[in-house]
């Protein structure tokens, strides 16, 4: 595909609608826990205040209910800030995103000044894709620009609709980045191409098994996903977490595997427990069956030592989800494993977003991992095939 990028726009003194992700988490007193997604978004941010741009931010915060306290409890006011902060010059908040009085704001921004809107989400035709609302939201701008790519997969009406109001439409450079990294990463791999997928349920990747048997040399598999691949061969899983109604569906997989000649590599060691939340409990079973009640809670050392070795090998590596119940740090050794050996390895490493790079994160291992994805349920999407609306009104 290609995008039409705000690079190729003259900006100067136009009212430039700049769609962000500024979701960013809040402590207990209200201020910004994780800047991440605000200093993910300064690149294009600054570019249009230094061309001269009236520049008009707009983002959502969580999930406003209409609750009375929802408009104080998930303002954009600590994100507002702290981009102060980083951009050292004045952000102003409008109190909405759409109004008489918001349009009063647009009209006396002068240009290199910076408004950010109020939550979108504070009105729910945003997310209905409410073509009024789009209208009136693009009524604010001469140039719409995406670059939040945590919701490009979604059609709501800051991310996709209003882009059929506004005469020029670009994408920002991070949706720019993302979708060069996942492009090159699944169309022209250097190989071996290594996927890791982990996670809860197998059925929330079953799109992706797919997208990847075509592409991929070896998919490494764990997490709860590996234990209902391993009951479709029929080895005991104890009490691990298993989709019963997933089984044929997992054989299908490993089937198409096999004929195509892809490496489908599940467990053989595990790290069990009674229950999650019981770290005491904690025991490695080595072999690929699990004793009953014994439940999987992450992979064992010999299967992190065969994953490592392929990620090592690899030349590149995509990873979505993490490989035991990492949250919990007696079954967090196979996920940080996974984290380091991305780290270590010299291929193109790219983390699909989620836990995986909260894991990454974590392991202090942020800055050596080529590319990590601010938005999972979008580079999902991307991976899978699936058209992204908003990126889709990005294209030339």
């Amino acid at each position: 595909m290609a995008l039409r990028t705000v690079d190729t726009l003259d900006l100067a003194g136009k009212r430039v609608f700049l769609r962000v992700d500024l979701n960013v988490p809040l402590d207990a007193d209200g201020r910004v826990k994780d800047d991440a997604r605000i200093r993910a978004a300064l690149p294009t941010i600054k570019y249009a205040v230094g061309a001269r741009a009236k520049v008009i931010l707009a983002s959502h915060l969580g999930r406003p209910k209409g609750k009375p306290g929802d408009r104080s409890r998930l303002t954009l006011q600590p994100a507002a800030a702290r981009l102060s902060e980083l951009l050292d010059r004045d952000v102003v908040l409008a109190d909405d995103c759409v109004g008489e009085g918001v349009k009063k704001l647009v009209g006396e921004i002068g240009d290199g000044q910076v408004l950010l809107l109020e939550n979108l989400r504070f009105h729910p035709e945003e997310e209905a894709n409410d073509q009024a609302f789009a209208r009136e939201l693009a009524g604010l701008c001469d140039v719409w620009v995406n670059d939040a790519f945590d919701g490009v997969h979604r059609a709501h009406a800051s991310t996709a609709g209003m882009a059929a109001y506004v005469k020029e439409r670009a994408a920002g450079f991070l949706v720019l980045k993302e979708v060069e990294y996942l492009g090159r990463a699944l169309d022209a791999p250097t190989r071996p191409f290594v996927a890791v997928l982990g996670g809860a349920r197998a059925s929330d990747k079953v799109r992706l098994f797919g997208a990847l048997l075509s592409r991929a040399d070896a998919i490494l598999v764990g997490g709860a996903t590996a234990y209902t691949f391993l009951r479709a061969q029929g080895v005991a899983i104890g009490r691990s977490l298993v989709e019963e109604d997933r089984l044929e569906l997992a054989r299908q997989i490993l089937e198409r595997a096999r004929g195509q000649g892809v490496e489908l590599l599940l467990p053989c060691d595990h790290v069990c427990g009674t229950q999650p939340r019981d770290p005491t409990t904690r025991k490695v079973v080595n072999g690929s069956a699990i004793p009953e009640g014994l439940m999987g809670l992450d992979i064992g050392p010999r299967t992190l030592g065969a994953f490592r070795q392929r990620i090592l090998d690899a030349g590149t590596v995509f990873w979505n989800g993490p490989v035991g119940l990492f949250e919990q740090r007696p079954f967090a050794e196979g996920t940080l494993g996974v984290a380091r050996a991305m780290a270590e390895s010299p291929a193109v490493t790219v983390v699909g977003g989620g836990d995986s790079a909260a894991a990454v994160e974590e392991a202090g291992l942020l800055s050596r991992i080529r590319h990590v994805s601010t938005g999972e349920g979008a580079s999902l999407e991307f991976v899978e095939g699936r058209d992204l609306p908003g990126v889709k009104a990005c294209e030339e």
